[in-house]
């Protein structure tokens, strides 16, 4: 899969793709993505190399032009054709957009890909959103000074989903939202720290002890840190009896 990133800032890019587990999806034996970078001000056309612009009828703030928006963007619609790949839709990172989910987060990681438009200053001219951005997404309800943030926490979040990236391939089966619930608890050594000691059940050995342990405390950390999500998984036919049986009792 491939994404191409639409920026102004095109360095802040290179020292993630070059670090942790992030860096396996983009190279070495597991490498399964790719990713293009296309500089914003390479599509301006006056010597200044302008891409935004006071906003009409005043206000504070700039403006991102739509004119070099929509270059960069045939640039790489004739990129993907002179390519054979095929056209991936455009996300526009923005505080009205939805909230990025798990559940979007694994559309993405089972799709070719994405062309992510990383905004600036006050916003981009309206023009280009409503004739080319197909998805807008948001990262929270808080502002930030770009979207390059929200584009690097998006391919994070999509790199670790692929085959070979997580040196265990059940990792990310575990995390908080896979299921649409928060995570449990996790421990390691030393088994008593400060007096504090490993919940018992998870030295036992026994396999479903340890799985009902875990997924209690999930629904506990759920049912009281986001209880949304418990309505949710309701909805979504998710939760067994035990489940239920296990809820009632944090309710008393």
């Amino acid at each position: 899969m491939r994404f191409d990133v639409i920026t102004l800032f095109p360095e802040l890019f290179a020292p993630f793709l070059a670090t942790g587990v992030t860096r396996r999806a983009f190279e070495g034996p597991a490498a399964c993505m790719d990713l293009c970078l296309w500089p914003l001000r390479e599509h301006a056309d006056d010597a200044y190399r302008r891409v935004d612009d006071r906003p009409y009828g005043g206000g504070p703030g700039m403006v991102m032009l739509v004119e070099p928006l929509t270059r960069a963007l045939q640039a790489v619609r004739a990129g993907q054709e002179q390519a054979g790949r095929p056209r991936t839709p455009v996300i526009l990172f923005s505080p009205a957009g939805a909230p990025l989910t798990q559940a979007r987060v694994r559309d993405l990681a089972a799709s070719p890909g994405a062309v992510l438009v990383c905004g600036r200053y006050e916003g981009l001219d309206q023009r280009f959103i409503d004739r080319h951005v197909d998805e807008e997404i948001s990262l929270g309800d808080f502002v930030l000074s770009g979207g390059e943030l929200p584009a690097l926490a998006l391919i994070d979040a999509v790199a670790r989903l692929q085959p070979g990236v997580l040196n265990d391939a059940q990792s990310h089966e575990q995390d908080s939202f896979s299921d649409g619930l928060l995570d449990c608890p996790h421990y390691s050594r030393p088994e008593v720290h400060e007096g504090e000691a490993v919940p018992p059940v998870l030295l036992s050995g026994h396999h479903a002890a340890i799985a009902r342990w875990r997924r209690e405390r999930q629904l506990e950390a759920t049912w009281r840190r986001r209880p949304e999500l418990i309505q949710a998984a309701r909805g979504r036919g998710e939760l067994t009896a035990a489940d239920e049986r296990f809820l009632a009792t944090l309710q008393l």
